[in-house]
């Protein structure tokens, strides 16, 4: 498909003022969002812990978890921790950010987009496992629970 790169704009939670813009790849193929450790310092975030990486070479290293960042991406934003790379390493975007942001990758133009279901505003699937004669059922949503289901009432 070739390679897709977004403009992104980084801002520190706790320190608002404290404000990146930069161009991320953005990887269907990846987890997390990935920023070089000089972007880190930038925005002033904090270690949060530590956590084991493979990469794609299956290479195992620990790497630092730093947060929090508002990321803002095509006109949606989320608050996420980032793993951090080496300085001047390239940022990247993983699945988690383009899930809550509701964005896929257009393969003809390699431009991310609003998914077409949801082009107002992102929306979130909720799937329930519950059991049903021994063998789990997703379901999309809970039933409403009606007034006579109160608790007070059994």
């Amino acid at each position: 498909m070739g390679k897709v790169i977004e403009k992104v704009k980084l801002t520190s939670l706790f320190e608002p003022k404290k404000s990146v813009e930069a161009d991320a790849v953005i990887d269907t193929g990846a987890t997390m969002v990935v920023l070089p450790e000089d972007i880190v310092d930038a925005l002033g975030l904090r270690k949060v812990r530590e956590v084991k990486v493979r990469y794609a070479n299956n290479k195992v290293e620990t790497r630092p978890i730093y947060g929090v960042v508002t990321i803002e991406l095509k006109g949606r934003s989320a608050n996420l921790d980032v793993l951090v790379e080496e300085k001047g390493s390239q940022p990247l975007i993983g699945q988690v950010l383009l899930e809550l942001l509701d964005l896929i990758v257009e393969p003809k133009t390699r431009k991310l987009i609003p998914n077409p279901a949801s082009p107002e505003m992102p929306m979130m699937e909720i799937l329930m496992a519950t059991a049903y004669n021994g063998y789990a059922v997703r379901s999309r949503s809970p039933k409403p629970l009606r007034a006579s289901h109160t608790r007070a009432e059994r």
